[in-house]
């Protein structure tokens, strides 16, 4: 039986600390006052204050109008330097009694760490060189009644920082970068995109086929309709429904559900950039991800390095290597031979090297398993991996030269796949027939409403999905995909089974 307990533990915070600011909360309403009444102008940001000094723009007669966070306090009789945390950064606060008076400033020593707070007052260095606001006026804005992570060091609990994300954002600069980091690379992937007379659409998350991937999806019941319905696994046939109506460049960035495992790369949510641009291939789609990355790599980056954990460096920047999956699966075993061995000496090969791979499993699958234990990890610089066996993508073309491989890549950088693309399918009698392949005797979900669709006609396009988070893992360098989702799946606090 599923039951829920409160877990005091998550919070790390003793009562009387709480029962203290849930005393002074209580005392300034006895006296008229409600923090969580107030509103306060902003002229500026702790950013937009310290730019306007470099370019000598504000002078110390121009007054200025903050908010945030108190995140801290230095308390010198009767002068006190603070720093607020906004959304663009910190910034120090010089507070006196002679300016904003003494009732004022014998309030303002109440305030505790974790009050949002309000100021006025112009700007100034300090003989050190910091630029700070000289308080004429403040106000409190929101009394927190739980103090902040002990002694400003931030949160060393994994389960805390995800469970807590607020504050793990407030704690610690370089998540609060990061999360920053991933809101400026979808603006500027969007940005890119329209540049490209892309128009973005927006699909069903709930779908009666979960079609376009191969994963184990999430079920739900529809009441209105009786019946069930998947969380989307994928964006694909939705968007090409669009192409087939005539919208010749379209995208959508969005939340996907895979019911599957948790790891470093793998969330059962998250979020898919998926494209499809019509009169292109795979080809167009290699020309449009590296100039995607180049310009990312400008706006957000300012360079194409990208230093890894180990101190290697990832070079985004000039050619990419491009190289068949199966020269590469040759190169991991050593075995120019490998593609005419049977299906029983692959199994062995694997299982003598601990590659999990089953002897029940069809030849492609154990192939795949190579590629996936020793190939793809391998991958540190930007490479297109080319030509991978039909049997892994019933919706890519077949090769004309090679029909038993597909016009298709997979865009491969620092040990992970980021983006793969094909060479859409757009017959549909063949695309009919891969789709009966692949499902077998559970014809029920074959996704006969897109396969009439198609008919209707389909032009050449070539079509890309883009895993956002992974893309984010890459260019904040974060080392899981936990770092880079603000409130990854976790279970419930308490939970038991």
């Amino acid at each position: 039986m599923n039951h829920f307990d409160t877990d005091t533990s998550l919070q790390e915070i003793s009562h009387d600390l709480f029962a203290t600011r849930r005393a002074k909360l209580e005392a300034l309403r006895r006296d008229g006052q409600d923090p969580y009444r107030q509103h306060w102008e902003q002229s500026h940001t702790s950013r937009s204050v310290r730019e306007c000094c470099e370019e000598e723009s504000l002078t110390e007669a121009t007054e200025v109008s903050l908010a945030g966070r108190i995140v801290s306090f230095r308390i010198m009789g009767k002068a006190s330097f603070i720093k607020i945390l906004d959304r663009d950064g910190t910034i120090q606060v010089y507070v006196a009694q002679q300016a904003i008076g003494e009732e004022t400033y014998q309030e303002f020593k109440k305030y505790d760490l974790g009050d949002f707070i309000g100021v006025k007052g112009t700007v100034f260095r300090t003989k050190t060189g910091e630029i700070t606001v000289r308080s004429s006026a403040l106000r409190l804005l929101s009394k927190a009644l739980r103090p902040l992570p002990e002694k400003w060091h931030g949160l060393a609990n994994d389960d805390q920082i995800y469970r807590q994300r607020y504050l793990d954002l407030i704690a610690d600069s370089r998540s609060r970068t990061r999360a920053i980091m991933r809101t400026e690379m979808v603006k500027n992937i969007r940005q890119f995109l329209w540049s490209r007379d892309f128009r973005e659409v927006e699909t069903p998350v709930l779908q009666n086929i979960a079609g376009g991937a191969a994963a184990r999806p999430f079920t739900t019941h529809m009441n209105a309709l009786d019946c069930n319905f998947y969380l989307r696994i994928s964006l694909e046939l939705y968007l090409k429904r669009m192409l087939i109506a005539g919208f010749d460049r379209v995208f959508e960035m969005g939340r996907v559900f895979r019911n599957e495992g948790l790891s470093r790369k793998h969330n059962p949510e998250f979020t898919m950039l998926e494209l499809y641009q019509a009169y292109s291939d795979y080809r167009g789609m290699m020309r449009l991800i590296y100039d995607l990355i180049q310009h990312l790599c400008h706006e957000i980056l300012g360079g194409t390095q990208l230093k890894r954990s180990d101190g290697s460096i990832i070079e985004l920047g000039g050619e990419w290597r491009e190289v068949s999956y199966r020269e590469l699966i040759c190169e991991a075993t050593q075995d120019p031979l490998w593609f005419s061995r049977s299906k029983e000496e692959k199994w062995k090969f694997c299982a003598e090297r601990s590659i999990e791979a089953s002897i029940e499993e069809e030849d492609f699958e154990i192939t795949h398993a190579v590629y996936g234990k020793w190939v793809e990890p391998s991958l540190v610089q930007p490479t297109f991996v080319t030509q991978l066996p039909k049997e892994l993508c019933p919706l890519a073309k077949l090769n004309e030269k090679d029909p038993s491989v597909l016009d298709v890549f997979e865009l491969c950088i620092n040990g992970q796949e980021i983006a793969p693309a094909y060479s859409e399918q757009n017959d549909p009698l063949l695309q009919r027939k891969m789709f009966e392949a692949q499902v077998g005797e559970e014809t029920q979900n074959l996704d006969n409403d897109f396969l009439l669709a198609l008919e209707y006609g389909m032009p050449p396009a070539g079509g890309m999905g883009i895993g956002i988070d992974r893309l984010a893992i890459l260019l904040t360098e974060a080392e899981s995909i936990r770092n880079v989702i603000l409130f990854p799946s976790m279970r419930p606090s308490g939970y038991s089974d």
